[in-house]
Parts: C-alpha cells; sequence; structure tokens
C-alpha cells in the first residue's frame, strides 16, 4: 500500500509545474493536456499493479521533449468550445513513446470518439508520437541503504528502466484570433 501511496505522490508531482505559453498569428487553437489519474480496475487504462519491495524504489519518466498537439488546417471549424481528448501513452524503457490508445470509457473523454474530433485525437497522436521522456525506472538498493526518496536512483544497487503507460487528456478549443497553445 505504501508503494502506491508513493506512486500517487510522484504521478500528482510530475502534473505540478509552471505553464508554458506558444503564441503564433493564425486562427486560434488552444490545446491543453494534464495527465489523468488511473481508472478502477477493468476499465482501459487501468494500471497493472506492482507491489515493491522494501528495498525498491521507482523513479517516475520525465517528460523532457513534448512538443504540443498542432491541429492547424485538418480542421476546418472556425468555433470549438472546449474538448477534452483522452490518451493512454506507453512509453518504453528507453524513453521513447510506443504507442497511444484513445481512451474514451471515462464520461470526460467520450468526446474522442465523435467522428467529427478524429482529427483532435490524430493531432494528440501525432505529438505524443514525438514525445521523449527520461525512462521510469525500479531501482533496487542494499539491505539497510534505502534513501527517503525511494525515487532517487542515484545510490541505488540496480537501476531497472522499465516500460510504463501514462494517461494524459487534452483540451481544444477554437476561437477567432491567434493560435495559443497552453502546457501545464
Amino acid at each position: 500500500m505504501r508503494g502506491r501511496a508513493l506512486l500517487a505522490v510522484l504521478l500528482l508531482t510530475g502534473c505540478a509545474s509552471q505553464p508554458t505559453l506558444t503564441a503564433v498569428d493564425t486562427r486560434s487553437e488552444n490545446v491543453d493536456h494534464r495527465r489523468l489519474a488511473a481508472a478502477a480496475a477493468g476499465g482501459s487504462g487501468a494500471p497493472a499493479t506492482y507491489a515493491l519491495a522494501a528495498t525498491e524504489g521507482y523513479r517516475m519518466p520525465q517528460l523532457y521533449a513534448g512538443p504540443p498537439p498542432v491541429v492547424g488546417e485538418r480542421d476546418s471549424r472556425r468555433e470549438l468550445a472546449p474538448t477534452q481528448v483522452c490518451l493512454q501513452v506507453v512509453v518504453d524503457a528507453e524513453g521513447a513513446v510506443e504507442r497511444s490508445v484513445l481512451l474514451n470509457d471515462r464520461p470526460e473523454c467520450r468526446a474522442g470518439a465523435a467522428a467529427e474530433n478524429a482529427v483532435l485525437v490524430q493531432a494528440a497522436q501525432d505529438a505524443v508520437a514525438q514525445w521523449r521522456y527520461s525512462p521510469a525506472a525500479v531501482c533496487t538498493f542494499a539491505e539497510g541503504k534505502v534513501p527517503k526518496d525511494r525515487g532517487d536512483c542515484r545510490d541505488a544497487a540496480r537501476v531497472e528502466p522499465v516500460a510504463v503507460s501514462l494517461l494524459y487528456a487534452f483540451t481544444f478549443e477554437i476561437v477567432k484570433g491567434q493560435h495559443i497553445v497552453r502546457q501545464h
């Protein structure tokens, strides 16, 4: 249970960052993305659980290259109320995105299943395909040498990079004016 709580804290910590704002003179598309909490067991995106041993820690993957989705001229609509599209992103043990899958089993994610929003889903998938992470890892420490922060693998006896699945929500909005992308 303690390992699960640690993972939850680490997931929430990864979400806390300063917004980045990019402005380009075109029609306006606002895109905001955030990590989603894991769904209850049985739904898509439900993670397989792994219980950490007393001498193990877990290092979350860190996104270091993450271009935002760009819809551009692929979508002819001039207006779009905030519309959320959700993806499950599988990151391999090297930190590259292996694949992304549409999530629509949650009420807040169902807009991605609508045919008129297929271009939004494609834009999100095209963007995340380019994302790069420092890989997630299970860190094994020598008995009695487990640090307070078990996500810090610097003094680990063994560091095993692992593949992970992350859940993201992208909110698209189209308004008149300039193209603005917000990332949190």
